[in-house]
């Protein structure tokens, strides 16, 4: 009798070590796939990027833009000013804001494990939007108007978390967040509409709707400058705390039993997330869908590790609002705002995603 024991058990060894050795093979394998496709969603960024350089209602030439780039001599005299102070922060602004959106939109949608949340889900872009309406409405200069934009948004995000901490303790605190988030955000639109019915028709309406639909046709290298190091540290942050929010997806009970604080963490990923969107608003104004369709697109590319999710996120982000830029800046004799194009270009795609997507992507 004890024989049989002594093979069965040798069986079973064998096969949890069988097991074991495809597990890490199917890992490694995974890893490279996943570091390769970030490795091409950078050179496809690239390209974009040294492509869009050239597009725009004054044409220029891939000759003339790469002997000014190795040489510094410039076959227009008008070259310089229009790739430096207005082609370039322009690019820059498409790449930083795209990619910020993004990282917040998944960072969001595994902190609250729901893949339709998105980077305003706690208010910030409602907030955003009131502290710029209000700020149109008495007059302000740009800057003015950027920090309103950028101090009500965080106002707006505090207000949400502060909400969902008065709520009855035997609630599930995600869900109470999410219904927090709701509330705030009703309460900002309703106080944008307000602005928009009492601003005078003839100057501040026209300047308040046009800053609500998105745009980078006004962005400058000061705007780039003061942006990049708010997304550059809070993508830093998320990505070393990356690895948690994967625990989290098996649920916040198991996550905890693993040593992970998730109160701190939910409180990490809010702060990071809605610095990068209130910044990113702050400059763009309202841009929709990036921040929810982008992160599903990436899962398809590296899967739903949050390792490689988030910079997947930063990369495709940032390639989709540059081609939406290009779009907007090449399309017709008018600039379109962004927003309108994000919008119509992110219903369908969001349909299709949901159309060829499966349990397994999550």
């Amino acid at each position: 009798m004890s024989h049989y024991k002594h093979i069965i058990y040798d069986g079973t060894f064998f096969a949890y070590f069988i097991a074991e050795v495809f597990y890490w093979q199917f890992l490694q394998v995974f890893m490279r796939y996943s570091s390769a496709s970030l490795v091409i969603a950078f050179i496809v960024l690239i390209i974009t990027a040294l492509v869009s350089l050239t597009i725009g209602r004054y044409s220029i030439s891939v000759e003339a833009m790469v002997e000014y780039i190795t040489t510094g001599r410039a076959v227009d005299e008008n070259l310089p000013l229009l790739l430096l102070n207005v082609r370039l922060p322009r690019i820059l602004g498409a790449v930083l804001a795209g990619g910020a959106l993004s990282v917040s939109g998944a960072a969001y949608q595994g902190l609250f494990r729901n893949p339709m949340v998105s980077p305003d889900i706690l208010g910030v872009s409602s907030g955003a939007g009131f502290g710029a309406a209000l700020a149109i409405l008495f007059s302000s200069g740009l800057a003015a108007i950027q920090a309103s934009a950028f101090v009500v948004g965080l106002g707006a995000v505090f207000m949400a978390v502060t909400v969902s901490r008065f709520m009855p303790v035997g609630h599930d605190r995600i869900l109470m967040l999410v219904l927090s988030g709701m509330i705030t955000s009703s309460l900002f639109g309703a106080l944008v509409s307000l602005m928009k019915y009492v601003a005078d028709s003839e100057s501040r309406l026209p300047d308040i709707v046009f800053w609500l639909m998105g745009s980078l046709s006004g962005i400058t290298m000061r705007e780039v400058i003061f942006i990049a190091p708010v997304i550059v540290v809070m993508f830093v942050v998320l990505q070393l705390v990356s690895w948690k929010l994967n625990v989290l997806s098996f649920g916040e009970e198991e996550a905890m039993s693993m040593g992970v604080n998730t109160k701190a963490l939910r409180m990490t990923v809010i702060v990071c997330a809605s610095l990068l969107t209130a910044s990113v608003v702050a400059v763009t104004g309202l841009i929709g869908w990036i921040g929810l369709i982008i992160p599903h697109l990436a899962r398809f590319v590296v899967g739903p590790n949050h390792r490689f999710l988030l910079p997947a996120s930063f990369l495709i982000g940032g390639t989709f609002l540059l081609l939406v830029d290009d779009l907007s800046r090449t399309a017709t004799s008018l600039e379109i705002p962004l927003g309108i194009i994000t919008s119509m270009l992110g219903a369908p795609m969001f349909f299709g995603i949901l159309k060829i997507s499966t349990k397994r992507v999550w």
